[in-house]
């Protein structure tokens, strides 16, 4: 069953000042850490809202919804257990990662609207692409058509109204890599990709765009290109 839509937040009538920080492929250890010290200065009024894109070398991480049990076979892949919400995921090349650093503004303030945000962003992402992706009742991410398998896992963190965290969509991942695990509680064969639902090869730099654009479209802000 399709989860009910829930109205997405009206933008404003300018965009509020935002800026992208495109990172390429870079360690989970060092973003995290980024991602922190960024929250704080967003706190502190520092700087604008900031939204990350970056792709991972293979690591693990684990959010506060964890079962040790969902860790099958990790082998030497490197584990973090950070403190965003759900379960157990993977992440790797050909994923984007997005990790929104946003100050919610008081109409904002309502952390199943930011989810329901983040995955309306995601599939009208993968719907330029020619994909129907979908919500799915009862969990967080977009799906394919029905429910049937899972594009993009969201697990987010909030500190003082302050975003971190995000989302990973399955642009072109080798998906064979979710066997060491259960994602989010799912069997490993529940994941899909976007080059794998479409059956043809999908841009990496393609998706990047056209997914800032959609952030930008349902979160009202602007996000140039800021030096990484």
């Amino acid at each position: 069953m399709t989860q009910t839509i829930e109205p997405i937040l009206p933008t404003a009538s300018a965009p509020l000042p935002a800026q992208l920080l495109d990172l390429g492929t870079r360690e989970f250890g060092a973003v995290w850490a980024l991602q922190r010290d960024l929250v704080a200065r967003r706190q502190r009024d520092e700087i604008p809202d900031t939204l990350i894109f970056v792709e991972h070398p293979h690591v693990i991480t684990l959010g506060r919804g964890s079962h040790k049990e969902n860790l099958l076979a990790t082998g030497d892949t490197p584990l973090f257990e950070i403190e965003r919400g759900g379960d157990v995921t993977y992440h790797g090349p050909g994923q984007l990662v997005g990790y929104p650093i946003f100050l919610l503004r008081q109409s904002e303030r309502d952390l199943h609207l930011y989810l329901r945000n983040l995955e309306e962003a995601l599939i009208r992402t993968v719907g330029r692409f020619g994909i129907a992706g979908e919500r799915k009742q009862g969990w967080t991410g977009v799906w394919t058509t029905g429910g049937a398998r899972k594009l993009a896992s969201i697990g987010v963190a909030v500190k003082r109204w302050v975003t971190l965290h995000g989302f990973a969509l399955n642009v072109s991942t080798d998906l064979g890599r979710f066997a060491a695990i259960n994602p989010c509680g799912l069997e490993a064969t529940m994941m899909a990709s976007m080059s794998g639902a479409l059956g043809v090869d999908v841009s990496f730099d393609e998706v990047k765009a056209v997914a800032r654009e959609e952030m930008s479209a349902v979160f009202g802000r602007d996000l140039p290109l800021a030096e990484a």
